[in-house]
Parts: C-alpha cells; structure tokens; sequence
C-alpha cells in the first residue's frame, strides 16, 4: 500500500494532540500501519530545536529566526522520519506541519505568506500532504482550554496576547481558502468523539 501522508492543524488547545489519539487508534485496529509524530521535533534533532523555540526564556527571539528555526526542524524530520515511513506504506499522522509556519510566522509574526512559504519550500522541496484538517476553534476557546489545563505544556507562544491568536486564527482561515483540495475544515468545537468521527471521515475518504 502506498503510504499517506495527513497533517492536523489548528490553534492552541484545538484538541489535536487528543483527536490524533483516537484516529491512530481506529486506523490501527481497521489494520493500518499508522505512525504518529509532531512539529517541530518527532526525531531528536528537531526535539532540540523545539526546544530553543518554546523556552519562556526566549522573548527576545526574532520573528525571522523563529521561521528558520521552524524549517530547519521540519527538514530534518521530513527527511528522517516521514519520508521512510511513507516509503514503508504507512499512514503518518502528523501534528502541524507546514501550515502552522504560514499561520503563525507568516501572519502572526507579520513576516508575510509569500516570504514563510518560500522559506518552507525550501525546506521541504515541496513535499506537502495528502490531506490537512484545520481543527477549527476560536482562539478564546482554545487558549481557555491550554490555561485550564495544569498538566499541558505551556510554550513561549502560547504566552502571546490574544490579539497575537486572533491573527493567527485569521491566517488558518485564509490558508483554507487559499488549499481547499488539500486543507479541510471541521469544527473542533464539538465533543472530542464527534471531532474524531469528522477527521476520521476525511481520511478513510483518501485511504
């Protein structure tokens, strides 16, 4: 079987990591070879550069090197781990990947799309997922779930304003107009089972 490659995308405390769970372990008992992963890390090199990047003592990191940091870890993990898994046929399931970068440095650190993409392309020469769900929350809700949470990691950008969230929610929005074949919207604000059942509809449409 030829493997597939599907991301998760969404705000902070959009519930991916939790979905992610659940659809792993659907796919796994219908007989897939399901391997799940993160951004940035999945490997121990860009669990390095995660890292730098969430350390609360990092707030005077520039946007332009927040970006680069990001690519940097993604081509690393791209190469090392999702390809081969991939070349094996098995069906990735990865939490954030190119899309965040758009979203969060592209238009939250008002780097631009354009100048993000370009960065991204570079890194990843190209190589984009079969299928991406935005789990779609609004930021008021999400980062109410990241605070109410004690056990969740809380990073540098989840310390953000609010307003610093708003945008990045807008970006998601425009990337779902911009990539309606491959970006594919649902409500994250539902129960956790019914979240579940959309993304697991999505993909089973591909498989």
């Amino acid at each position: 079987m030829e493997g597939k490659f599907i991301t998760f995308e969404g705000p902070d405390g959009s519930g991916k990591t939790s979905i992610i769970k659940i659809v792993e372990k659907y796919l796994t008992e219908k007989g897939y070879d399901v391997m799940v992963t993160r951004e940035p890390g999945g490997i121990a090199i860009s669990e390095k550069i995660r890292d730098i990047i969430h350390d609360v003592n990092h707030q005077d990191m520039d946007a332009r090197t927040e970006a680069l940091l990001y690519a940097a870890s993604r081509s690393q993990h791209l190469n090392q781990k999702i390809k081969p898994a991939l070349a094996l046929g098995k069906v990735v399931l990865c939490d954030r990947y190119v899309d965040s970068s758009l979203a969060y440095q592209g238009i939250g650190r008002h780097l631009g799309l354009e100048n993000v993409l370009a960065i991204n392309m570079f890194a990843i020469d190209s190589f984009f997922p079969d299928l991406t769900i935005f789990v779609d929350v609004r930021p008021e809700i999400g980062l109410n779930r990241v605070f109410s949470h004690d056990d969740r990691e809380k990073n540098r950008l989840d310390l953000e304003p609010l307003d610093f969230h708003k945008e990045i929610y807008q970006g998601y929005l425009e990337l779902v107009k911009r990539y309606p074949e491959r970006i594919k919207r649902i409500n994250g604000e539902q129960d956790k089972d019914s979240v579940a059942k959309d993304a697991i509809d999505l993909i089973e449409s591909i498989l």
